[in-house]
C-alpha cells in the first residue's frame, strides 16, 4: 500500500492550508494604491505577486473554493497528487525563474527516461511505439528516421521526405495559418494523422486544422521560410533549444507552486477571498480609486474600490465581465474552451514496475476500443512519486476530451463510468491486464472550459482586445484564452503584462 513519508506530509500540510475556508486577513495591509484581481487560478495569483511586489495593497477574489485552477492538488490512496498540471515546458525559463523565487528553485525535476509513446491503429490493428525522438509537436525533424518510417511506413516518408525539395511559397509568411494546413501541405497526411494529431490533441485538446500555428508553435512558420523546409525547420529549432528534457516538474507536484504562492501572497499582506464571485465591475475616470468591484459571497453583496484592476478568469467571463464597461470587447468575447476529465488511478501492479510503455502515451483520435485521449504513467514519469508510491504500486492518470461526439459523451460520462473505461483503457495502453481489484483508490477531476482552442488568427485577436482595453487604464486582462495554454506561457505573459503596465 501507498506510504507517506516527511515530503508527503508537509504537501498533505500544504493542501489542508489552501481547502476553502473564509479569507485570510492580515494585521495590516501595506500602504500604496489598492488593487483588485478577479480569479485565483496561476495568473490570477502570478498577477497579484507581480502587484503586490510593485507596492499595491492586493485583494484577490476567487468564485470557486479552492485556489490554483488547474495547477492544484488532489489525495487518492493515500497520495497526495496533482489534479490538473503536473508538468512545464521548459522552452523558457518563465516557471523555474518564478519557482526559484518562492524557494522552489531546488525542487525543480527532470522526467525519468523513457519518454512518451504513440497508440496507434495500422490495417486495423493497434500499434504502440516509442514517440519519434526529432519532432516538435510530433512533426519529424528527420523524415526517414527509423522510429518515422516505424509509425507511418514507407510511403509515409516518402511523402514527408517531400517536403526537403519542395519550393516554400512566399504566401507562407502571410496571412492566418493552422498547423494542420502547414504539416499536411509540407509532409502530408500520414504525418499529420498519425504523428501530429495525438500530440495536439493530448496538449490542447484540439484538431491541428483548428489551431493557429504561430501560437501553438511560436517561430515555426519564420523557420520553414529561414531554412527552406519544415523538417529542417524542426531540426534547427530542437538543435538551438536548452539542452535537457522539454518539461520539467516539481518534486511533490506542481500544487506545490499554487501553495507556494498562496503563502507569499499573504506574508506580502494580499487579502484573499475563496468562494466569492465577481458580479459587476464600474469605472468612474478622474477619481483616487477608479474602479468599484462589487462581488457576492455566503453573507450578501459588496462593493470595494480600487485604483487598478487584473480580471484573470476565463475568456468568456472577462468579456462578459468587463463589455459593460466597454461594449466593444463583445466582439472579442472567444468560444468557450474544450472541457476535459481527468480519471487518476493508484493501482497495485508489480508487472509496471519495469514502465512498459514509457512516462505514458498519446493515442490517435479514433483508435478503435481506446477513449482516452492519453495516459500518464505517472510514478514512472517521475521519481519523486516513484518512491512515495513504492515498488509495485502506480500511479496512472488518463485524459478524457471531446475532439468528437463520442468523446465528448465519454468526458460527460458519470464518475462509475469513466473509472470502468479508464481501467479497460489503461489495461489495452499498457499492455497489462488491469481489473478493479487492483485499484487501491481513484478520482476524477473535470475542468470545464479549461484549454482555450488558439484558434487560426488568435495572435491578431488578441492583439485587437488587447489594443481594445487600453481604453480603460488601470486594467490588464491576463490568462491563457489569451497567452495560449500551459504554464509557461501563461506565467511569461502575466509577468510580462503586469511589469509592462506598472511603467
Amino acid at each position: 500500500m501507498p506510504h507517506r513519508n516527511s515530503l508527503q506530509q508537509g504537501l498533505h500540510h500544504g493542501l489542508e492550508r489552501l481547502r476553502p475556508g473564509h479569507a485570510h486577513h492580515p494585521d495590516a495591509a501595506p500602504p500604496g494604491p489598492r488593487a483588485v484581481v478577479v480569479g485565483g487560478g496561476i495568473s490570477g495569483l502570478v498577477a497579484a505577486r507581480e502587484l503586490a511586489l510593485s507596492g499595491h495593497s492586493v485583494e484577490v477574489f476567487e468564485s470557486s473554493a479552492a485556489w490554483g485552477g488547474c495547477v492544484r492538488g488532489h489525495e487518492v490512496a493515500g497520495l497526495a497528487l496533482d489534479a490538473g498540471a503536473e508538468s512545464f515546458a521548459t522552452r523558457s525559463t518563465a516557471v523555474a525563474d518564478l519557482a526559484t523565487e518562492l524557494g522552489l528553485g531546488e525542487l525543480i525535476v527532470a522526467p525519468r527516461p523513457g519518454g512518451a509513446w504513440l497508440h496507434f491503429e495500422r490495417h486495423g490493428q493497434p500499434v504502440a511505439q516509442p514517440l519519434p525522438a526529432t519532432g516538435i509537436l510530433g512533426i519529424p525533424g528527420d523524415p526517414w528516421a527509423e522510429d518515422v518510417k516505424s509509425a507511418i511506413g514507407t510511403s509515409g516518408c516518402l511523402r514527408a521526405a517531400a517536403d526537403l525539395a519542395l519550393p516554400v511559397p512566399k504566401r507562407l509568411a502571410e496571412g492566418t495559418l493552422s498547423l494542420g494546413s502547414l504539416v499536411r501541405s509540407r509532409m502530408g497526411s500520414a504525418v499529420l494523422d498519425t504523428l501530429v494529431t495525438p500530440v495536439v490533441a493530448g496538449v490542447h485538446s484540439a484538431d491541428p486544422d483548428t489551431l493557429d500555428v504561430d501560437t501553438v508553435a511560436p517561430g515555426l512558420r519564420a523557420a520553414v521560410v529561414e531554412h527552406g523546409s519544415l523538417a529542417r525547420a524542426v531540426a534547427a529549432l530542437r538543435a538551438a533549444a536548452p539542452a535537457g528534457s522539454a518539461v520539467g516538474g516539481i518534486a511533490g507536484g506542481m500544487n506545490r507552486l499554487t501553495t507556494a504562492l498562496v503563502e507569499d501572497l499573504r506574508a506580502r499582506g494580499a487579502v484573499l477571498h475563496t468562494g466569492t464571485k465577481v458580479v459587476r465591475v464600474g469605472h468612474d475616470a478622474g477619481t483616487e480609486q477608479p474602479w468599484s468591484v462589487t462581488v457576492a459571497d455566503a453573507d450578501g453583496q459588496r462593493t470595494v474600490g480600487a485604483a487598478r484592476v487584473v480580471v484573470a478568469t476565463e475568456g468568456p467571463a472577462a468579456v462578459d465581465l468587463l463589455s459593460p464597461l466597454l461594449p466593444v470587447l463583445a466582439e472579442h468575447r472567444p468560444a468557450a474552451g474544450a472541457g476535459v476529465s481527468l480519471v487518476t488511478l493508484v493501482v497495485d501492479k508489480p508487472e509496471l514496475d519495469a514502465a512498459p510503455r514509457g512516462t505514458g502515451l498519446l493515442v490517435a483520435p479514433g483508435t478503435a476500443g481506446i477513449g482516452a485521449k492519453a495516459l500518464t504513467h505517472a510514478s514512472a514519469k517521475w521519481q519523486w512519486l516513484a518512491d512515495e508510491a513504492g515498488p509495485g504500486t502506480h500511479v496512472l492518470r488518463l485524459s478524457y476530451g471531446r475532439l468528437s461526439a463520442e468523446a465528448a459523451r465519454l468526458a460527460d460520462a458519470d464518475d462509475a463510468t469513466l473509472r470502468h473505461q479508464a481501467v479497460a483503457d489503461a489495461s489495452a495502453l499498457l499492455g497489462t491486464a488491469l481489473e478493479e481489484k487492483d485499484v487501491l483508490g481513484w478520482d476524477v477531476v473535470r475542468f470545464d472550459g479549461a484549454l482555450p482552442f488558439a484558434t487560426t488568427g488568435h495572435r491578431d485577436r488578441v492583439a485587437a482586445f488587447r489594443t481594445a482595453i487600453e481604453a480603460l487604464p488601470g486594467l490588464d486582462v491576463v490568462g491563457g484564452w489569451l497567452s495560449g495554454t500551459g504554464l509557461a506561457a501563461v506565467v511569461a505573459d502575466t509577468r510580462s503584462r503586469l511589469a509592462v503596465s506598472a511603467t
